[in-house]
């Protein structure tokens, strides 16, 4: 829960804006995305004074800055009013304290959203609701839609009531010019505007609500048995803290005192745990004993680095977001590469749940997993052409799921421009396939690991040696049916959106992102040399090629390890983490992507770097002398370092795995996640070449 504020038509994707007008104090939002607002229902606001017609803007400044604390949160209104929430899992405590001079009342806004305004199509919509007053409960419905996933119609169910029964209770519908049901009513409904005015005599009101995807009287039961009466604003916080320090802060432990350090670890923690949203018990599409999980937004986020570190931090939960994939495929028909309000959507670029399930597959994940219904769930991506649902946006196949441009992949071993976001799309797809052989080698499908790890080499088909840059030559560029390649140049990506060739990164930064066949963009790039030399440009500043706020760079800065250059990827990495990343507003190199920003910062502070689908990390240089992490089960992986600190001697001069003297610039996930582990750095402000020994695999290159 939390304040929706409305500034000049700004988009606000969570609902808060440092500056601007509070609209509502509402119970649901998507934490940290881009795109377009989610959620943002379930409001409350409250209102001092008389109040003749509630369909104006009724919304308030601040009188000074709101204040936070994890499970805690705190408003000062200009009208007088201070507002504190807390919050279970489904039901949430609003705290009012109301100048004594005013009438106190609550504005419950059913038809209440998060508007958009970037002129897309994505604004929510509300289709719909109810409100019942009994004199001692309100209950009822709101029917919405849309939002950045396009959802179609989607319903939220409520609860609630008050500390003291209200002096007067109105309830409203209407269209904004005219005012219906407005009055003493025991219910309204209706898809204009619905809600209800309480006033109360007295400062201090109380608020509990309740909410739920399955009933009302399901919202009521989560409201009585997670907010007692006797609930308060202080024991909510302190439940929340306690809970938050046990599953998520404990889980990484250090003796260090840099404050600054210590407040990014534990920031970076905080927000790469806010979604997705378990809801199991809450599904109110099908029934079933799998675990189910929502807001996923999205896997082409996350799938490069945050979800193996949920692999590594909370196995128990991994391995139920994994099971609710492989559920969601059985009765929605695809797994999701994004999902919220129990709908499917967007897919961005490939079926990258694939990649997630290949992780955890090949990190040995088994527990209650159906591994052949997960493997059928990734068969179907690669193999089944979805739905086209006529997205604005990209209207040429479907961003719902799975893989759109799937025709093209199967019929030239690449994708065409008749298809959006083509040489994106089949950078990822290559990927995808990738995953798909990782998991038929290891259920005994030897066929299909043939067939999926010889289509994984497509993005090869998208080469063109001729294409150049910066003295560069050989990028990914489109290619016409016809077979020939399309003029592109490698710094430009045009729009870099929906409609173009490439998402969110330039032809430079996709042409290194097929990392399960590296060894092949080492040799297109003519020797080790010339692969140094391609990521010197990615990475210089001036060239402005590599951005750390989209997803596509993440792992650029790691590459160097591939060719034994241990030390450019520990200066390159460690130099993007100290310009773009800090405590405060701009803390973050852009918009969270879902806690993606946070968990490539921890990598960084942890010194390693996952290659998700793989079982390899490459070694990075950890920020802390002493950093213990809780692998579950009693195990766990201890990192020290010793010379140096993370600001100036940060360069790897060697490295102890379990004791053992190590040449080589990647571990595996056996070697200190699987039982557990050591990790022993020596760091120093000289660069060394330590990095003797073999050099990282590439299996798609056959090595």
């Amino acid at each position: 829960m939390g304040p929706d504020v409305q500034l000049n038509g700004t988009d606000a994707y969570s609902g808060y804006l440092p500056d601007g007008n509070i609209t509502g104090f509402s119970m649901m939002h998507e934490s940290g995305t881009g795109g377009a607002p989610k959620y943002g229902v379930v409001s409350q606001l409250p209102v001092v004074g008389n109040i003749s017609n509630p369909l104006v803007d009724l919304s308030v400044p601040r009188a000074s800055a709101d204040e936070a604390e994890v499970g805690y949160y705190k408003s000062f209104l200009a009208n007088g009013v201070t507002v504190q929430l807390a919050a279970t899992e489904h039901a949430a405590l609003y705290s009012y304290e109301f100048p004594p001079s005013q009438k106190a009342n609550v504005l419950v806004d059913v038809s209440h959203v998060l508007p958009s305004f970037r002129g897309l199509g994505w604004g929510q919509g509300y289709a719909g609701g109810e409100l019942k007053w009994d004199g001692e409960k309100y209950q009822g419905h709101g029917i919405h839609n849309n939002g950045w996933n396009l959802s179609p119609d989607w319903t939220i169910y409520f609860c609630g009531r008050f500390s003291t029964k209200p002096k007067e209770s109105r309830l409203f519908s209407g269209n904004g010019t005219t005012l219906s049901s407005y009055g003493n009513q025991s219910s309204v409904a209706g898809s204009e505007r619905v809600g209800g005015i309480f006033s109360f005599n007295g400062t201090h009101i109380i608020s509990r609500v309740g909410i739920s995807f399955i009933s009302s009287n399901k919202a009521c039961k989560n409201l009585d048995a997670e907010l007692p009466a006797g609930a308060t604003i202080q024991s909510l916080k302190q439940k929340a803290q306690k809970r938050w320090d046990q599953e998520v802060f404990s889980k990484i432990s250090t003796t260090d005192t840099n404050v600054t350090n210590l407040g990014l670890l534990y920031t970076s923690l905080y927000g790469m745990h806010l979604i997705p949203s378990n809801r199991t018990g809450e599904n109110p599409k099908w029934n079933s004993t799998e675990p189910y999980y929502d807001d996923i937004f999205t896997f082409w986020d996350l799938f490069r680095c945050t979800t193996a570190l949920v692999g590594v931090l909370q196995p128990v939960a991994f391995e139920e977001q994994i099971r609710s994939l492989i559920d969601i495929f059985r009765h929605d028909g695809y797994m999701p590469d994004a999902r919220s309000s129990n709908y499917n959507g967007r897919t961005q670029g490939g079926s990258n749940a694939d990649n997630v399930l290949a992780d955890a597959y090949v990190k040995g994940v088994r527990g209650a997993v159906n591994w052949e219904d997960g493997y059928a769930a990734m068969v179907k991506d690669a193999e089944v052409t979805p739905l086209n649902n006529h997205d604005p946006s990209a209207p040429d196949s479907s961003t719902k799921e799975g893989r759109g441009a799937i025709p093209d992949w199967l019929q030239y071993g690449y994708i065409t421009p008749r298809f959006s976001r083509a040489v994106s799309r089949a950078v990822e797809y290559s990927v995808n396939d990738f995953s798909l052989s990782q998991v038929a080698t290891g259920l005994g499908h030897s066929d299909d690991t043939a067939k999926y790890l010889n289509r994984s080499l497509n993005w090869r088909n998208h080469w063109n040696p001729r294409a150049s840059a910066l003295n560069i030559s050989g990028f990914v560029v489109p290619r016409a049916e016809n077979g020939s390649f399309i003029h592109q140049d490698p710094l430009d990506c045009g729009g870099c959106y929906w409609g173009d060739a490439y998402y969110e990164g330039k032809p430079f930064e996709y042409s290194m992102n097929a990392h399960h066949d590296i060894d092949t963009v080492i040799a297109y790039s003519n020797g080790t040399e010339g692969f140094i030399k391609r990521l010197d440009a990615l990475m210089d500043p001036a060239n402005d090629i590599f951005d750390v706020g989209n997803e596509p760079s993440f792992t650029s800065p790691y590459l160097y390890s591939f060719v034994n250059r241990q030390d450019l990827a520990v200066q390159q990495s460690r130099r993007v983490a100290k310009d773009n990343y800090g405590l405060g507003p701009t803390g973050l190199p852009g918009n969270s992507d879902a806690g993606a920003m946070q968990s490539w910062i921890l990598w960084n502070i942890i010194g390693l770097y996952p290659m998700t689908g793989q079982t390899t990390f490459l070694v990075g240089s950890p920020w802390f002398e002493q950093m213990t992490i809780q692998l579950g089960e009693g195990k766990t992986l201890e990192i020290t370092s010793s010379g140096g600190n993370s600001d100036t001697a940060f360069y790897v001069q060697s490295l102890k795995v379990n004791g053992v003297e190590w040449d080589r610039g990647w571990i595996t996930w056996d070697d200190v996640f699987k039982e557990g582990g050591r990790l022993e750095f020596v760091l120093g402000s000289e660069k060394k070449v330590w990095t003797t020994g073999e050099r990282p695999p590439s299996p798609a290159s056959g090595r």
